[in-house]
């Protein structure tokens, strides 16, 4: 089983803004100085390079246009709603702001099964909303797909139940701790697991700075390294510039491409970039008010696609 798919799904916005149901625990959201139009415009812009420059790599993009008049400002990223397995099923997740859970669209399904991919069940985890319960898909969990293992950085929007509840289902072993970032002088937990953290097939980057306490620092690097990572250190600043928001994918011919912003990829190092580019070449788009607005990157708005093709 393959860490990289070469099938991406992406949602190409059509309200995006900074989203405020999501800045009270996102702190990497910041305005723009824009207005709302020019905001709007301007992530189009980014967004359409993006995929421009994924199709120029030689990746697979699916792109769903996010209906007009949605009210869905964080739809381009639809990895914390939606993940889709290798073994025909999708989950779908619950969401912290209730202006996110609008993403949840039956017309994703519809249009993966028009590419070809079959879906045989969707597990719907969605209803812990009610109880005000969340996990938001690949945001909050991190997946060593070759090894079975989940990583998970326990916050608000990433229950330990739900988190434990989806490995049971779907066949991994859970590793969980606490993350955290320096806002305004006080360590406040970070509210999704990638952006500190990325595991590719032979490599992973994590943010170790992140992790207050000693021991689950330790045993989180002890699991990537029994695991057969290369560990690849970053510091919190580069934290900050999303240098931990990078997914490992695949080409048309199976070869792995790692995908970061042009702001992640000016963070690193010259001796991390060539270590990076050791393993796999790197793809790094320009995102601009994307990541100033929105709070998220690159990984955020790529939610792959596992799923199989029908023969």
């Amino acid at each position: 089983m393959k860490q990289y798919s070469s099938h991406l799904l992406m949602v190409r916005p059509s309200s995006f803004r900074k989203n405020e149901e999501t800045a009270v625990n996102n702190y990497f959201q910041a305005d723009a100085g824009l207005e709302s139009k020019a905001v709007l415009k301007e992530a189009q812009t980014k967004f359409d390079a993006m995929v421009q420059q994924l199709r120029q790599a030689r990746i697979n993009v699916t792109v769903f246009d996010e209906p007009e008049g949605s009210d869905t400002p964080d739809a381009l990223f639809p990895n914390n709603w939606i993940s889709m397995h290798h073994d025909r099923r999708v989950a779908l997740y619950p969401m912290f702001a209730e202006n996110r859970r609008r993403e949840r669209r039956e017309e994703v399904l519809d249009l993966l099964e028009e590419q070809g991919f079959e879906i045989e069940e969707v597990i719907d985890y969605s209803r812990a909303e009610e109880e005000g319960l969340y996990l938001e898909g690949t945001g909050s969990m991190i997946l060593d797909h070759e090894n079975r293992m989940a990583y998970c950085a326990l916050s608000e929007r990433a229950d330990e139940d739900l988190f434990i509840e989806f490995c049971e289902d779907f066949e991994y072993t859970p590793f969980t701790f606490s993350a955290y970032q320096t806002v305004n002088g006080k360590r406040l937990k970070i509210y999704h697991t990638n952006v500190m953290m990325c595991v590719a097939d032979h490599y992973a980057v994590v943010c170790l700075e992140c992790i207050d306490d000693e021991r689950e620092r330790k045993q989180l690097k002890k699991h990537l390294k029994e695991s057969g990572k290369t560990l690849i250190p970053i510091s919190e600043a580069q934290m900050h510039q999303f240098a931990g928001n990078m997914l490992q994918v695949g080409d048309q011919d199976q070869n792995p491409v790692l995908i970061m912003s042009d702001s992640a990829y000016k963070s690193l190092t010259a001796g991390q970039i060539k270590t990076l580019e050791s393993f796999n070449p790197i793809v790094h788009p320009e995102l601009g008010v994307i990541e100033t607005c929105g709070g998220g990157s690159a990984r955020c708005m790529i939610a792959e696609i596992f799923l199989p093709k029908a023969s």
